[in-house]
């Protein structure tokens, strides 16, 4: 509150000056045009691998119109958005063309990144990872955390690689609508924005949700299945359903039984719709992922040929 306080009162001091000064002292010339906005090699780069190949454009520059005005948002630290922007390429943006082609790819994947600073803070303690707007635009934040994560595959995908397949997987919903019928499977147990309060943070999976926040909608549980299970090994995979296998209802149904079932139905989504296979989609997410936390892959490379 006290940055907002301090930059409207900076602005009121701007403003008594102009008023007071002669219009003979005032420059004809703007000095806040674009042309000023020097280009720097990751510019270059992004122009490249992202917006030649794929019409993809990447807004890694601080811009207030592009912001969420009821959020405290921060620029993306350079060294970081050139780490992202590989990361992107390589894990996400690459797989799917590994896996379903690059048309594919040039067609649904969304057409602009903007990379923030800091999360996106909400009042009930929770903050979120990203978001995406209208199928064509992806916003993911918390860049200036990357040096605590990117060491760590888990970590790495819990704060910005499944958050980029849990919003494309929306991207794709906006596209063609997953079945009713997944919404039924557990059409009671979600519980709207209380999936950050007790006891909704836990047990969750032996209630048939793969998270938390999957417990919010049948929307967010959909993203949460498809980008929690291409991020999880099957072993990891594996000891979720066993969990959830301990819980029993009425006929023997077990919470096991009840992710399985919307599993299928995510499986058959994509192969039907995109002719993707969820399993290679893993295979090749999981690969490129262990190449990054490797270092077999240059984050800070900006060059180009």
């Amino acid at each position: 509150m006290k940055r907002k306080i301090y930059f409207a009162a900076a602005l009121v001091g701007v403003a008594f000056s102009l008023t007071a000064c002669d219009d003979n002292c005032l420059d004809p010339q703007s000095v806040i045009t674009a042309d000023l906005v020097e280009k720097t090699p990751l510019d270059y780069w992004l122009e490249v691998n992202y917006l030649q190949p794929y019409n993809i454009e990447i807004k890694y520059r601080y811009e207030y119109n592009e912001t969420e005005g009821s959020f405290f948002t921060v620029p993306a630290n350079y060294d970081d958005a050139v780490a992202m922007a590989h990361i992107v390429k390589y894990s996400c943006v690459e797989a799917y063309d590994e896996v379903a082609g690059i048309d594919f790819t040039r067609q649904y994947f969304p057409k602009m990144f903007f990379f923030e600073g800091e999360w996106h803070w909400r009042n009930n303690g929770s903050f979120e990872l990203g978001t995406a707007e209208g199928g064509k635009k992806i916003f993911l934040m918390g860049l200036n955390y990357m040096d605590e994560y990117t060491k760590n595959l888990d970590l790495l995908n819990y704060f910005y690689l499944k958050t980029i397949h849990h919003e494309f997987t929306h991207i794709l919903n906006q596209t063609v609508e997953y079945p009713a019928s997944y919404q039924l499977i557990t059409g009671t147990g979600y519980v709207a924005d209380s999936w950050t309060d007790y006891p909704w943070t836990e047990g969750y999976l032996k209630r048939g949700f793969i998270s938390a926040y999957a417990q919010q909608s049948d929307e967010e549980d959909f993203a949460e299945m498809l980008s929690t299970y291409v991020t999880s090994t099957p072993e990891q995979w594996e000891v979720y359903m066993e969990e959830a296998a301990d819980s029993v209802y009425d006929g023997g149904t077990t919470a096991r039984d009840l992710l399985e079932s919307k599993l299928d139905i995510v499986r058959t989504y994509m192969v039907d719709n995109f002719g993707i296979d969820l399993d290679r989609l893993r295979n090749t997410v999981l690969r490129r992922e262990q190449d990054i936390i490797d270092g077999k892959i240059d984050l800070a490379d900006v060059s180009v040929d």
